[in-house]
């Protein structure tokens, strides 16, 4: 038996490009960041920061452009995939990828207005917005239909 599945819980590294393929078919991507914290052996404060890059497809796509911005939480649930290209200079690239097939998209900052864009992310300067620990990420299902702005928790 195979599996190749993921899931991640992060913040947003910078607003959602969407784009149509010629197709017609919606696709946006992101990166996520997440962080690991630990004690080392001399008992100083350790973090790490990984960070990953996104792919949805079709209404998730649509989704993710209009409620996602930079510093939004997101919970991700795909696959991963590896492609390669060649770049402008003849040589040959690698990238891998997590493929969204569900997202569920985290509570706002309690009290405060979305967070703001900005140009760049470093990641030794990220620190991420407090948020309340007892409340639940928000499931949206895009197999029920119209999904509104007005129809969302938060």
């Amino acid at each position: 038996m195979n599996l190749n599945k993921v899931f991640i819980v992060g913040r947003v590294t910078a607003d959602v490009q969407l784009r149509t393929t010629p197709t017609g078919a919606q696709v946006s991507s992101f990166s996520i960041a997440t962080n690991r914290v630990w004690t080392d052996k001399a008992g100083s404060k350790q973090e790490e920061v990984e960070f990953h890059n996104v792919v949805v497809w079709g209404r998730q796509a649509e989704i993710a452009s209009q409620f996602l911005v930079k510093g939004s939480l997101v919970l991700v649930e795909g696959r991963l995939r590896t492609r390669a290209w060649q770049d402008k200079q003849g040589q040959n690239r690698k990238t891998t990828e997590i493929i969204c097939e569900r997202m569920q998209l985290g509570p706002r900052p309690g009290g405060q207005a979305a967070p703001q864009t900005g140009s760049g992310f470093k990641n030794e300067n990220y620190s991420a917005p407090a948020q309340p620990a007892h409340e639940a990420i928000p499931e949206i299902n895009i197999d029920e239909g119209e999904i509104k702005a007005e129809d969302l928790p938060f």
